[in-house]
């Protein structure tokens, strides 16, 4: 256990690879309540720039010399190794260090109520969505999510009350390290197979996250997960579950979909109808991410309607299917979808959406998850019209050369799907610019660097 108190009584925080996401939203927070904040990242970017506005010192590279003798604590990322000259330098000094996950669960002990959102799938969404309602409700939650919320402008927003809000992420084993006092799982699946041998593993984690939910906490959990008792049966906190039909504490009916693939329907909470919800996300996987944040509101005494009315100017945080503009009549999405199953929801998304022909570029995330998912990829984006596969984005893995985003098209080509693999992103902007007519609907999809297709495709 982290003893917080040992935290806040340091007065400079330094944090390696603090243009991250979460990264940046820890160092202003920290910098808020008064402590100094240096930080060093390789990429200049929007967030660095934001937390430079702020008085936060930030270095364009890694280097010993940035851990000088003023610093009290170094934090840093599960991706920053062993090896790294910062890193080896703050333990040289006998510098007490902590990694991110580390340091974000110590700051949960905080607040009275930190909220954390776990799932293979839709964190970042549902994160968003129960931010904008306890906004709107107001609690002035303080807020960590991992993409950009346009209500906040941002990934971080600075509240002053007893309500944390974040993600909770399984990688590595990060959200073990959490305090939630109120938990969600949305979904349990396969993924980051470069950590968890098996599913097996992935659902031991995700039981011993439920578990650190202390008795008078609540978790709200998919009840379509497979064999869920498995799951609950030790947790010591209040378990309601959420799904499509009713053999779950929460559930739907009569749920319409608009012309924008955005679903109405009425809530049910064990059998008794608790009002009608409007969202104004695409997509069914949406159904259920708002059935867990209303029962979370159902516990925090938050009324589904007032559920309803915090959804309203809701769209979606930045790249979940982000409609980025219209060229010569065809509409651009960009989409994070990166797991076989984002990618078939942001498909069924796109299925109900206005269009004629569907062009996707996928963008495949990390050697390990290509690898272990190939067949999956191949059978889920073969129902395309056009696929653009470009090539892996390693984020923190070394190519191992035994896999290759050609690899996708081989596999599609054996169902004679129109299917191609272009390196560099000016030339896909101009295949596409070359074959997309008036009524087409282009998708940019993954989580590296593919939605500055967009970009280039738009003229930004």
């Amino acid at each position: 256990m982290i003893d917080f108190s040992a935290i806040t009584s340091k007065h400079h925080i330094h944090f390696i690879g603090i243009g991250g996401i979460s990264m940046s939203g820890l160092a202003e927070i920290m910098h808020d309540r008064g402590h100094t904040v240096t930080g060093s990242d390789m990429k200049t970017s929007a967030t660095v720039k934001h937390l430079e506005s702020l008085g936060i010192e930030v270095f364009p590279t890694h280097s010993s010399s940035n851990i000088t003798n003023g610093i009290d604590l170094v934090v840093y990322t599960a991706a920053v190794h062993d090896d790294n000259p910062e890193l080896i330098a703050a333990r040289a000094h006998k510098i007490p260090t902590l990694v991110r996950a580390e340091f974000l669960g110590a700051l949960m002990k905080t607040y009275d109520y930190p909220i954390c959102v776990s799932g293979t799938h839709g964190k970042t969404t549902t994160t968003s969505m129960l931010s904008e309602i306890l906004m709107d409700a107001g609690l002035n939650p303080t807020i960590t999510v991992g993409g950009m919320l346009k209500s906040i402008q941002g990934n971080i927003r600075l509240g002053g009350s007893e309500y944390f809000v974040t993600e909770a992420c399984e990688y590595c084993d990060s959200f073990l390290n959490f305090f939630p006092k109120i938990g969600v799982i949305l979904n349990i699946e396969e993924d980051h197979m470069d950590y968890f041998k098996d599913i097996h593993q992935i659902r031991g984690s995700f039981t011993n996250f439920g578990k650190l939910i202390p008795w008078d906490g609540f978790l709200a959990i998919n009840g379509h997960i497979d064999h869920i008792k498995e799951l609950t049966n030790d947790m010591i906190c209040k378990v309601e579950t959420f799904g499509l039909d009713e053999g779950f504490d929460w559930y739907t009916k009569n749920i319409h979909l608009n012309e924008k693939a955005c679903a109405s329907f009425d809530v049910y909470y064990k059998g008794q109808h608790k009002g009608h919800i409007n969202l104004h996300v695409p997509g069914m996987h949406n159904v259920l991410n708002c059935l867990s944040v209303c029962a979370v509101c159902h516990f925090l005494k938050i009324d589904i309607n007032q559920v309803n009315l915090g959804l309203t100017l809701f769209t979606g945080p930045d790249q979940r299917f982000e409609i980025k503009g219209n060229i010569h009549g065809v509409t651009i999405v960009d989409d994070y979808a990166h797991h076989p199953t984002e990618i078939a929801a942001t498909l069924k998304v796109a299925e109900d959406y206005p269009h004629n022909r569907l062009f996707v570029v996928f963008q495949p995330h990390t050697y390990t998850r290509t690898k272990a998912f190939l067949d999956d990829f191949a059978k889920v984006l073969s129902s395309v019209d056009c696929l653009i596969v470009t090539d892996i984005y390693a984020a923190r893995e070394k190519n191992p050369g035994d896999i290759h985003a050609q690899d996708i098209i081989n596999k599609i080509h054996k169902t004679e799907q129109t299917a191609v693999y272009i390196s560099d992103f000016g030339e896909i902007a101009d295949y596409l610019l070359e074959h997309c007519v008036p009524g087409d609907l282009i998708i940019t999809m993954g989580a590296g660097n593919v939605n500055q297709i967009a970009d280039i495709l738009l003229g930004n």
